[in-house]
């Protein structure tokens, strides 16, 4: 089972809350009478009880509410396996039972397979979790095969479309929504001219044969599309900003689902965005390859370009070599090359063609044949090749345009650009491919925790917008800082960004000024606290309170088939619907309960224990029978008690070791964090500037202050209104990255906060009297476990820096806040009034 990093379980928190006041109203919506139901929008108002944000309310082609919203994710955070675990709990929450039918729509046919390899494959971690939440009753289709009712009513049944196949711009010729043999099941027998009216008077969107005023009256199609919209299904739609065209969402919207998850890196205007992550989050997550580094070199002959990134790309095999030797973790880098040419007939083109790389890369380095692929529409070397095998041999891949979406492989760590300069596309749709950290987890080793770029014949201004609105279009536009533009290779000394340097006014603060950190001293040892080595070991687990499992409702019937039927009534003449379900015996499965603890606790031993402890609760109240009929909930709850409890325990741990003296806020020690004096910035930035034109003044750097590195929304506005404090000496952004400050508290997530700020002080105009440490909150995320876990952890420092900077600074102050969106300039104008 693989761990959710923290910006999942947020984000799954957030559907989870959603969910259940969807499921409300929704209930609401069904028990009140037509006149009132026509007008509620029960997704809107449970909408409303979630989110501050707007949202823009959509209906079926049967023209009921349909309730929608969106995760956006940038490329690289992991936003299927998110939509499975967010489907779970659509089953589980909204729907309340475990089988019936999902759409899975994706964009290209390189999504499509890699979604349907995923689905299918029972080792996948995706599929492994479908199977556990219901019981291996999952069925994978495409739109050729046949399923019936039984399927349905037994399982859950997964059909992967592409979306040209749904859009129905000719909606005649596509098979889709053509009358087809294998789905007669569904449907009234033909004749049964009663039936199929009360199919259509239930969904007028069917499509069907003949007239009203014919002898046979209507006869609806046996098609795929209809079956989609007599089953209302689950939509998940994946780079849903694909799928916003007129016809794609009139097509999307006639299948009549029952709720639509889209999942987008940018989603568009009119996408109900109910989980927001940044890039910022994946970066600290460890699961993307940051710094971008690229070179772009003046030559004029491509192998050259191509000669330096094969070099690269060696060096990194060696470190990867090394790092394997050391820890047992295979890493293979690859380089992804993109050229002007792939067809057959345009070799001899006066163009960069892949035969003509293949052949320089072979000929000319000695590079093995069987370490060359070349991938592109006839062409495709990789096809069931698994990349990460440490049997595959690959280390190039050469493409025009195939890899540029979907395509995902974390040993890919180097790109080289040799298309056509004016050819923009291909650099911004290409950059997404390399950025993802293999296995999700930094190897501390620099060389192989960054990701690289060999440009060829690239204008420095072209490139480096280029890059930006790569990173961007993949949603990782707050990471533009981390880009590293120069031409020279990353090899050469010479690579960094530009230095800037404190200004002259704060260069006597040089070496001078520190913020505190937490250490452990333990012994001779004196080091920053870990997580892992300090704080999890020495959770006590028998401390761990099941309350909310021993509160757990189990219900008494857990629907588990379904199916609507339609028939003649009592008198012979009337049609009527009828809903019937059937109750199935579950299995008590305790190793899936464990496994989805496991990566929660210190090892698999302590999961099983509390697994058992909490089965033992649970049967104080129920039979087994019902345990096992309710395991996938029982698993949600306990996987949210453990998760909870292990931060509950992990603060007691934390606050006793303060208490002992073992755990320090210390200010002065080589540990201790010490302000740089100097900061490194893109070379070619747009520099932030007040709404009035003038510069930035009272940064603690020289300008430019680079504007990407600011949100509009908020972060931007605060660091402005920082400039224009009349009290405040200094300001500077402290930014997510290893050279910046962090407080590690209680969670294995380190805190970056936003901004540094000093006030003058009142004797001495020239000096400072307090540094003000300070974190930004959204209004949707300020009342979130986040917010309140960050509040507490400041708040502690706020009671113990007070000692450590009396001690060791006399006259000087550490206070540490979160800011709120809603009041931040009532507050900042407070603190430093």
């Amino acid at each position: 089972m693989m761990e959710l990093k923290e910006y999942q379980q947020r984000a799954l928190d957030s559907v989870e809350s959603y969910l259940r006041q969807l499921r409300t109203w929704r209930e609401e919506y069904e028990g009140a009478n037509e006149r009132l139901r026509s007008a509620m929008d029960f997704p809107k108002a449970a909408w409303e009880g979630v989110s501050r944000g707007p949202y823009e309310s959509k209906v079926t082609g049967s023209g009921e509410p349909l309730p929608n919203f969106c995760l956006k994710v940038p490329t690289g955070g992991g936003k299927t396996y998110l939509a499975v675990r967010a489907l779970d709990r659509v089953q589980t929450i909204y729907r309340q039972r475990h089988s019936g039918l999902v759409l899975w729509i994706v964009p290209t046919d390189q999504i499509y397979r890699q979604t349907l390899i995923s689905l299918q494959d029972r080792t996948h971690p995706y599929r492994q979790f479908l199977d556990i939440a219901t019981g291996g009753r999952v069925q994978v289709v495409e739109k050729t095969d046949h399923f019936t009712p039984q399927d349905v009513r037994e399982r859950l049944v997964i059909l992967l479309l592409m979306l040209p196949s749904a859009n129905r711009r000719d909606k005649e010729t596509l098979k889709v929504f053509q009358d087809a043999a294998g789905f007669e099941g569904f449907f009234p027998d033909d004749g049964h001219r009663e039936e199929h009216e009360a199919l259509i008077q239930r969904w007028p969107n069917l499509d069907y044969f003949g007239a009203e005023a014919d002898w046979t009256g209507r006869q609806v199609k046996s098609s795929l599309g209809n079956v989609l919209r007599i089953l209302s299904p689950v939509i998940v739609l994946d780079e849903g900003q694909r799928a916003y065209s007129e016809g794609a969402q009139t097509t999307i919207r006639g299948f009549n689902p029952c709720l639509v998850l889209e999942l987008s890196a940018t989603p568009p205007k009119g996408s109900n965005i109910l989980v927001n992550v940044r890039g910022r989050e994946l970066d600290q997550e460890q699961m993307i390859k940051l710094e971008l580094h690229v070179a772009n070199r003046a030559s004029t002959d491509w192998r050259d370009t191509l000669a330096d990134s094969l070099s690269w790309r060696n060096l990194l095999e060696e470190e990867a070599r090394k790092y394997g030797s050391a820890t047992g973790t295979y890493i293979r880098p690859i380089c992804l090359i993109q050229v002007e040419r792939t067809g057959r007939d345009q070799i001899e083109a006066d163009h960069i063609h892949a035969e003509h790389v293949k052949d320089e890369l072979i000929r000319s380095h000695g590079v093995p044949e069987s370490h060359v692929a070349i991938k592109s529409s006839e062409k495709d070397d990789i096809e069931g090749t698994d990349l990460l095998s440490p049997d595959c041999e690959v280390r190039y891949i050469i493409t025009k345009q195939a890899l540029q979406e979907g395509w995902d492989c974390p040993f890919a760590y180097v790109l080289t650009v040799l298309a056509n300069p004016s050819s923009r596309t291909a650099l911004t749709q290409l950059v997404g491919r390399i950025l993802r950290q293999p296995y999700a987890r930094k190897t501390g080793v620099e060389s192989l925790d960054e990701s690289y770029v060999f440009c060829f014949r690239r204008e420095a201004t072209e490139l480096s917008r280029d890059i930006k609105q790569g990173l961007e279009g993949e949603g990782l536009g707050d990471l533009a800082q981390s880009v590293v533009v120069s031409d020279k290779g990353p090899q050469d000394d010479t690579r960094e960004r530009r230095t800037v340097g404190m200004r002259d006014r704060f260069k006597r603060f040089e070496g001078k000024l520190y913020l505190p950190k937490f250490l452990i001293q333990e012994g001779a040892r004196e080091d920053e606290v870990s997580y892992e080595m300090d704080l999890l070991p020495r959770v006590r687990w028998e401390g761990l309170s099941l309350e909310r499992i021993a509160t757990l409702t189990l219900s008494e019937k857990h629907v588990t088939e379904w199916e609507q039927s339609f028939g003649y009534g009592d008198d012979g003449d009337t049609v009527t619907s009828q809903d019937s379900v059937v109750e199935t015996n579950a299995e008590l499965n305790v190793l899936f309960l464990s496994r989805r603890i496991e990566s929660l606790v210190s090892n698999p031993w302590i999961a099983r224990a509390i697994v058992d402890e909490a089965l033992r609760t649970l049967r104080r109240r129920y039979a087994d029978d019902l345990i096992a009929a309710n395991q996938v909930l029982i698993a949600d709850e306990l996987e949210k008690t453990v998760a909870s409890e292990r931060d509950r325990l992990c603060e007691g741990v934390f606050r006793e070791l303060v208490e002992m003296g073992v755990l320090r806020l210390v200010l002065m020690s080589t540990k201790a964090y010490r302000v740089p004096d100097s900061i490194e910035i893109p070379k070619a930035v747009q520099p932030l500037y007040h709404t009035d034109g003038k510069q930035i003044q009272l940064s603690l750097y020289e300008d430019p202050v680079p504007k990407e590195w600011f949100n509009e929304t908020l972060e931007a506005p605060v660091a402005l209104c920082l400039d224009r404090q009349e009290k405040l000496l200094f300001w500077f952004r402290n930014l997510s990255s290893r050279d910046y400050f962090y407080v590690q508290g209680w969670r294995k997530n380190r805190i970056w906060a936003d901004y540094v700020a000093a006030k003058r002080a009142e004797t001495d105009e020239q000096n400072y009297d307090t540094i003000y440490v300070l974190e930004t909150k959204g209004d949707q995320l300020a009342g979130n476990d986040d917010t309140q876990y960050k509040t507490s952890v400041f708040d502690l420092c706020n009671k113990l820096s007070w000692n450590a900077v009396c001690e060791e600074f006399p006259g000087k102050k550490v206070r540490f806040q979160v800011i709120k969106q809603s009041e931040w300039e009532r507050m900042l104008n407070e603190l430093l009034r």
